[in-house]
């Protein structure tokens, strides 16, 4: 049996079908171009009966696109496959994907047709398909839900009516991986022809289990995988392509499996689908999820930086990614801080170095995530060489629209906590008055500026003063999550240079 799995990509008609995706011709195309780079082996372009827009979606990737198959979906009713018919006029290897219901649930409720009426429509809608294509694939919807009897006779009806591919649809991702398997063999033994056509799968996730079934088929016998990238499409979605292909890939020893997709544009590709159709990745999505290859636990980064294999099974490199990604936060080990010091040229002595980590693991704790710029500003604001006469213990503030700001601070002096309050046009202003009397310093602010180190509302601040007492300007900095107290750092360290200058 041929080991390769073909791949069948619906991103562009099942997943586009997920609420709130709206994809124009442009879209639309732009994304069937991208699939044609990742390689996959047929692109679904849509459902041309079901509205112009999706007509000409479809007539335009037929015109554009001709190096791989393209298919169009349409109901066992001549209607839909004059439409997909004509939609696909312009393609170089035209694909009709017709389909009916399968299910007695489906067939009562939905189609209110007999068995042998379904047999019939089944039998037409494939012959009508061949008046515009060599290549029909016919699919079963509800099969999980179907009598697997009465299934082989709709298949054997199909294939010999022309369909070159049979379709397993897990319709409303009912099935477990083992019944699958058996639902597999059972098709493969009792099917006359099915040995001629490719069998094929097409899983959804409303159990979770749309990538584990489809494994479980391929495993069975089946050779070519409907998915959708990023795993979009009804409800849960469907299988997600690059989860299906990787697997393949990286266990392709034991599968004895492969596909033609070209792993390097995955992540392109995922970012394409992402942008266009708005639909947001989980960070913790496999494959291209943004934490799929980042680490933060201390254990984890240690091995990393001895060597990768220890927690990463893909070299990020090879699905389109730059690297792997050690994500300094308060699980991280003093290793990484040290390697990421380094990375950035950043060369300190023992003792600056555990005050740094020291440091970088009391703001991770506020912060979470901290990034290169973080580490700057702790090294460049935290660890200059100033003497420390004044020392920051602690400091609270009272603000509001309907009250005038109060602030409290305990600064350390040769060893004691004095403490002071005070209040002021807000809370920095009140607390660098409360400052003034710890310190008995009479200086006057010249200058005060806030800036964000990096993005987002955890940012962290940093804040430059410039003060003068006595004819003489100094300059104060710090740094912190919160802006009071990056603010009562910065005049703490004037206020600490002041000292340094007069001694």
């Amino acid at each position: 049996m041929e080991n390769k799995i073909y791949i069948f990509d619906t991103t562009l008609r099942d997943g586009e079908q997920a609420p709130g995706i709206h994809l124009n011709t442009k879209e639309k195309l732009e994304i069937a171009q991208q699939l044609a780079r990742l390689n996959v082996d047929i692109i679904e372009a849509g459902f041309p009966v079901s509205s112009k827009s999706d007509f000409n979606s479809v007539k335009e990737i037929s015109g554009k696109i001709k190096d791989r198959r393209i298919a169009a979906l349409a109901r066992a009713n001549f209607k839909d496959i004059d439409a997909a018919g004509e939609a696909l006029k312009g393609a170089k290897q035209p694909v009709i994907h017709t389909f009916i219901s399968s299910s007695d649930i489906h067939l009562k409720y939905q189609l209110k047709k007999s068995r042998e009426e379904v047999l019939e429509l089944a039998k037409e809608a494939v012959k009508r398909s061949l008046k515009y294509t060599d290549m029909v694939e016919f699919s079963a919807m509800d099969a999980t839900r179907s009598d697997w009897e009465f299934l082989c006779r709709l298949f054997e009806i199909a294939i010999r009516s022309g369909a070159g591919v049979i379709n397993i649809p897990d319709t409303v991702g009912y099935a477990i991986p083992n019944e699958f398997g058996r639902m597999i063999d059972y098709i493969f033994k009792n099917t006359r022809g099915i040995e001629d056509v490719i069998v094929s799968i097409h899983c959804h996730d409303d159990l979770g289990l749309a990538v584990a079934n489809s494994l479980m088929a391929v495993e069975h016998g089946a050779r070519q995988v409907e998915c959708a990238v990023n795993g979009i499409g009804e409800r849960a979605g469907n299988a997600s392509l690059e989860e299906v292909v990787m697997i393949i890939d990286t266990r392709k020893r034991d599968l004895g499996l492969y596909t033609d997709i070209n792993i390097g544009e995955i992540t392109r590709t995922s970012s394409i689908v992402k942008s266009l159709t708005g639909y947001v990745v989980a960070p913790n999505k496999a494959i291209v999820g943004k934490n799929a290859f980042s680490h933060e636990a201390g254990i984890h980064q240690d091995g990393m930086l001895k060597d990768r294999s220890t927690y990463e099974i893909i070299k990020p490199e090879n699905i389109g990614l730059r690297s792997s990604k050690l994500v300094l936060g308060k699980h991280s080990g003093r290793h990484a801080f040290i390697e990421r010091l380094t990375e950035l040229g950043i060369q300190l002595k023992e003792e600056d170095l555990e005050k740094a980590f020291e440091r970088f693991k009391s703001l991770a704790e506020k912060k979470g995530a901290i990034n290169d710029q973080d580490i700057k500003a702790i090294v460049e604001n935290e660890l200059r060489e100033v003497s420390e006469h004044f020392s920051l213990k602690y400091y609270k503030v009272q603000s509001g629209s309907n009250i005038q700001a109060t602030s409290t601070v305990g600064i350390e002096i040769e060893g004691k906590v004095h403490k002071d309050s005070s209040i002021g046009d807000g809370p920095v202003d009140a607390s660098f008055k409360a400052i003034d009397k710890i310190t008995k310093i009479n200086a006057k602010l010249v200058e005060y500026s806030i800036e964000a180190v990096s993005g987002g509302k955890d940012a962290l601040g940093s804040v430059k003063i410039v003060v003068s007492t006595n004819g003489t300007e100094v300059m104060g900095s710090g740094i912190s999550t919160d802006i009071v107290e990056a603010s009562i750092k910065a005049y703490i360290d004037a206020m600490n240079r002041i000292v340094e200058s007069s001694e």
